[in-house]
């Protein structure tokens, strides 16, 4: 009777479904677990076939399983554990695993059915699912987009190629365009320079000043031409890289101090050139040739747009790593507006007015400043002048 007790204590609080049919698929005994799976009491289920537990087509065929088995003696489910769906009582279908035993009770073989609940289970299965469906959806479209993304960038690279490739051609057809052009106009040039020398000898005893005053427009036009033609081979070099470094050491003030005494020429009336000397030791290693003509363009353009009667100041500072070369003016400025494009070849600010130049200089320099690894900046405003600094590494 002990063992009887705790028997059904076991069943009657298992967490599983425990639900024993006789060999005719009578119910014979539900415990609560069951009950609550299948929505059932006891007495609605004890005594009625346990097909009534289950939906179609297994509910039409249980018995003939129970047939099969009790003529052949091969057991198909019994022993094994296996998902099957039961019906509840509201009519709604789930899932459970099914672990069916044979027990041989007094004459008669009873089978007990243990059931374990696999709603949740399933549940977070079809989610998984679902899920897993969504993001190889979500793959797919990525991947479709990636490949169309792909197609456009292999066209569009091909485009730039092609578009690299005939402005790659248009550069050399310019190059070439410049340098025999250039060459082609220094020739007349040369014998229009000779000739005005000669009409300007030759009318010394005419004492006539409109002639003198027409030498000197053609002489000025004549350097502004020679000016302008400069520009445009220094521009074709540094664009075709022919351009090769000529590192040498040098006095870097002796080396200033030369270039002041060319430019003095240039100045305007009471204009003056301040060289601020530099203490230090003044050895460098540089190419004396780009550094000069960016050195001759800087003062040159602070000439230019300057005043006369106005100052303009040159000094440098070394140290162990780097030379620092300053320009420094007091002439009309740079517009705000127009200081981004200042390094552009072929720009020139708004406020220039009539004063001639090729927008080349400055280009030309900032070119030649970054082939001696070195940078350019400047600070300005209008009619407050402009400060051009150069660093440059010492080597």
């Amino acid at each position: 009777m002990k063992n009887q007790a705790l028997l059904n204590a076991i069943i009657e609080n298992a967490i599983d479904g425990i639900i024993t049919i006789n060999e005719k698929g009578i119910v014979e005994s539900i415990n609560p677990s069951a009950c609550r799976l299948f929505l059932y009491n006891p007495e609605e289920v004890i005594g009625k076939n346990i097909s009534v537990l289950m939906p179609s087509p297994d509910r039409e065929k249980h018995d003939s399983y129970i047939e099969s088995y009790k003529s052949s003696g091969i057991p198909h489910i019994i022993g094994h554990d296996r998902d099957v769906l039961g019906r509840k009582k509201d009519g709604n279908i789930f899932p459970f695993r099914l672990g069916v035993s044979e027990v041989k009770f007094e004459g008669e073989r009873i089978f007990a059915g243990f059931i374990h609940d696999m709603s949740n289970q399933k549940e977070a299965e079809n989610r998984l699912m679902q899920y897993t469906q969504h993001l190889e959806e979500l793959v797919k479209d990525r991947t479709q987009t990636l490949n169309e993304t792909i197609e456009a960038l292999t066209v569009t690279q091909e485009e730039v190629n092609n578009t690299l490739e005939k402005e790659k051609e248009l550069n050399k057809i310019k190059s070439r365009l410049l340098s025999m052009a250039s060459h082609e106009f220094r020739t007349p040039l040369s014998t229009i320079q000779l000739s005005t020398s000669l009409i300007q000898r030759y009318s010394e005893n005419t004492n006539n000043p409109k002639i003198e005053t027409h030498i000197l427009k053609i002489k000025s036009a004549i350097a502004n031409l020679t000016a302008i033609l400069d520009d445009f081979l220094l521009l074709e070099k540094a664009e075709s890289n022919k351009i090769a470094l000529q590192i040498s050491l040098f006095d870097l003030q002796d080396f200033i101090r030369e270039i002041i005494g060319e430019l003095k020429l240039l100045t305007k009336k009471r204009q003056k050139i301040i060289n601020i000397p530099n203490t230090d030791n003044n050895l460098v290693n540089l190419d004396k040739n780009l550094l000069k003509n960016c050195i001759i363009n800087l003062v040159s353009n602070a000439i230019k747009y300057s005043g006369e009667e106005t100052e303009i100041e040159l000094w440098t500072s070394i140290n162990s790593t780097t030379v620092t070369i300053n320009v420094k003016d007091n002439g009309i400025g740079i517009p705000e507006e127009d200081q981004k494009h200042l390094f552009e070849a072929f720009f020139r600010a708004h406020n220039t007015g009539n004063i001639p130049g090729t927008g080349l200089g400055l280009h030309i320099v900032s070119r030649y400043v970054s082939l001696m690894n070195g940078s350019i900046s400047f600070k300005s405003a209008i009619d407050k002048g402009t400060l051009f600094t150069i660093e440059l590494p010492r080597l």
